[in-house]
């Protein structure tokens, strides 16, 4: 039987969003997003992040730090069900207690597990109810994407001159036991200041995602069976859009563009923002300091690397930290804690006997500083991690040797995204997917032959810009096998620079 984990990389739409008139990318294991500026690549990039923060949310699954929200945002915990169910659902939902009853069996912890796979189709529907019903939870994805973008009003990010409705959808397929591709999706509508969230997902998709699963059932005698049963049915929700959303149900971390000077200033950012926050009572016209909740996220991320923070419990993913200490630091990068647990991040130089402060290193050392630590205590097999332009103050051997190490991350199991503006970047990436192509036994002393990327395993997309403000569109790029690259009018802007090299050549030749 083909289950979900035969399903096909998700697909990401979106239209009038940004700066981005049209586009549809294929979420895979490493996912590139290259083009001019000003096309929406970082848009796309958080938009994405922010869908990982509401449907780790929303299948219940999530291992996201400071109680799945930034400080910046009370704590939530997002409903599965419509709280208010009709009377024609409350007899399903009673013969769903029922059968849970008849089925439950001990776990070894002590409580009872519901084994799915024997499901009845009556209450099977119900199910197929409770993950299509999330028109209540629209406010919770708006506050999420507004947060992430720092933005108050979700119509900021409708692109304009449009039709004032953004459009955004989450899609996969996967071959059911019935025999037909069944197809979900997820879709957010922005009307201006509005928005309406809805789910499309086929009961046989919803039959087929849940065999085999064990849903624990923990309860008092006491409850009543209603509210077990009411429980039980977003439990098995939870399971079900669990599933589906594949790698939106993992965390995802973002690094952003300006990383290395968040790293250096961080201590001096915080303490103005509190400062300001603390005075703006004696100053009503005084606006209070805003961060996007990405960058708040990745401040607050370092923060908790000092002290009994929950990232000092998490394992991380320490040999690829190592890795890119050893290929490119040449060094150790480690996190120094204050007498109140606040983080100083200290690089020490191999050979030396003693640390050096991160901001007295390299550019490329601050630069690197932050993967190898989200790596070394944040990021585990499965998360999606974000960088923006990881070329930055990377000369082009080091971007090279830095791409080689992603690849090992995403031959590992963690999941990358990155957008870039780096020849060199595309040149590398382009190679490690046509030594894919080779056999094993004819790689032998190809420098990356270790991190090939097979196309199943990357996809790069280039953002087109639009003419008169018609806003970009968004593209598979090809991998060009006789060039050896992705064309990204990269080799425009080189041929661009010779012609005017050849033409100021000529001249100068003409006078002599």
């Amino acid at each position: 039987m083909n289950t979900m984990s035969s399903r096909q990389h998700l697909e990401l739409s979106v239209s009038n969003f940004g700066p981005i008139a049209e586009g549809r990318i294929e979420l895979r294991p490493m996912t590139v997003f290259v083009g001019p500026s000003n096309t929406g690549k970082s848009y796309l990039a958080t938009l994405i992040y922010a869908l990982h923060r509401f449907f780790s949310d929303y299948s219940g699954s999530s291992r996201h730090l400071f109680g799945q929200r930034s400080s910046i945002r009370p704590t939530l915990s997002l409903p599965i069900t419509n709280p208010a169910p009709s009377p024609y659902d409350e007899a399903y939902i009673a013969g769903l207690g029922k059968w849970a009853d008849k089925e439950a069996v001990p776990d070894e912890v002590g409580g009872q597990r519901i084994p799915l796979s024997g499901l009845p189709a009556d209450i099977a529907w119900i199910v197929h109810r409770a993950i299509g019903n999330i028109q209540h939870l629209t406010e919770f994805l708006d506050g999420e994407i507004a947060r992430c973008f720092g933005v108050n009003d979700l119509a900021n990010l409708v692109r304009h001159p449009a039709d004032n409705t953004a459009q955004i959808f989450l899609s996969g397929n996967a071959r059911s036991a019935l025999g037909d591709d069944n197809r979900f999706e997820y879709g957010l509508a922005l009307f201006g200041s509005e928005s309406s969230l809805h789910a499309s997902i086929p009961l046989a998709m919803a039959l087929e995602t849940v065999h085999d699963l064990y849903i624990p059932w923990h309860f008092r005698p006491e409850d009543e069976k209603d509210d077990r049963a009411r429980t039980l049915l977003a439990d098995i929700a939870r399971a079900v859009v669990f599933n589906i959303v594949g790698p939106f149900r993992q965390p995802a971390y973002y690094l952003p563009a300006d990383r290395a000077g968040v790293m250096h200033t961080h201590q001096v950012a915080v303490r103005g923002l509190i400062a300001g926050a603390s005075r703006a009572f004696l100053r009503q016209d005084m606006p209070l300091p805003v961060l996007s909740g990405v960058l708040g996220d990745f401040m607050e991320q370092l923060v908790a690397l000092a002290g009994d923070s929950p990232f000092q419990r998490r394992k991380g993913s320490k040999d690829l930290a190592t890795g890119l200490e050893q290929a490119l630091l040449r060094g150790e990068i480690r996190v120094a804690r204050s007498q109140i647990d606040y983080p100083s991040f200290i690089y020490r130089p191999e050979g030396w006997k003693r640390d050096l402060p991160l901001m007295n290193a390299s550019s490329m050392v601050s630069e690197l500083a932050p993967v190898a630590l989200y790596l070394r205590h944040v990021v585990q097999l499965g998360d999606t991690l974000i960088i923006e332009e990881p070329e930055s103050n990377l000369h082009p051997k080091m971007q090279v040797a830095f791409l080689r190490q992603l690849a090992a991350a995403v031959k590992a199991g963690v999941r990358i995204i990155i957008t870039t503006h780096s020849e060199w970047v595309l040149e590398e990436l382009a190679n490690l997917v046509l030594i894919s192509e080779l056999p094993l036994e004819r790689r032998g002393g190809i420098n990356g032959a270790n991190v090939a990327l097979s196309p199943d395993e990357f996809g790069a997309w280039f953002f087109e810009p639009g003419k008169d403000g018609a806003g970009s569109t968004v593209r598979e790029i090809p991998l060009d096998k006789e060039e050896g690259n992705f064309q990204s009018g990269f080799g425009l802007v080189t041929a661009d620079l010779y012609n005017r090299w050849a033409q100021i050549f000529s001249r100068i030749e003409a006078r002599t």
